[in-house]
């Protein structure tokens, strides 16, 4: 199994500023696997100036649900590859009445046998704050606070962004 890991931090932390600097020095063919859906014009706003961000140093991929799948696709062409982000694939999966822990098991399943590609994880941590005052709210934090312990068991490195910073949780310190 390649080194993947494993990037959480809160919102605007720069968490996924970190992840693609770290997969531009990691390979010399990534792709950004997005799980993101533009929805309402805020959201189509945002993906265009993500995809314009990225544009001739990423090879996009745009899968919203069926990420086990993608990434396991994408590994036979690519030496890196950053997925972003994980609460918004969940998300997705949710709002379908899919099975989450199933869909994180699968995804585990591709990643342990993803050997040749380093595969980079970003997910917000949603598990610091107060309980959610509503069913699917705290549906959504358990289900994403299970993946992210899961995940990060079979990840070589995890860390934990604050203010652009990094934290080592497991492994070494990324070269910045």
């Amino acid at each position: 199994m390649a080194d993947h890991i494993l990037v959480l931090g809160g919102t605007r932390s720069g968490k996924t500023a970190l992840a693609e600097r770290m997969a531009l020095r990691a390979g010399s063919t990534p792709a950004y696997l997005a799980t993101a859906e533009a929805l309402d014009d805020e959201m189509i706003e945002r993906v265009s100036a993500h995809r314009r961000a990225r544009e001739g140093r990423f090879a996009t991929i745009e899968e919203p649900l069926e990420l086990p799948q993608a990434l396991f696709a994408a590994a036979q062409a690519h030496d890196v590859i950053l997925v972003d982000c994980l609460t918004l694939w969940i998300t997705n999966l949710l709002s379908m009445e899919r099975d989450v822990a199933e869909e994180v098991d699968l995804l585990v399943e591709v990643l342990e046998n993803i050997a040749d590609t380093q595969v980079i994880l970003v997910s917000n941590e949603v598990g610091l704050g107060i309980v959610p005052d509503n069913a699917l709210a705290r549906t959504f934090r358990d289900l994403t606070g299970a993946a992210h312990q899961e995940l990060a068991g079979i990840c070589e490195h995890v860390y934990f962004v604050v203010a652009g910073l990094p934290m080592v949780v497991k492994g070494k310190a990324p070269k910045l």
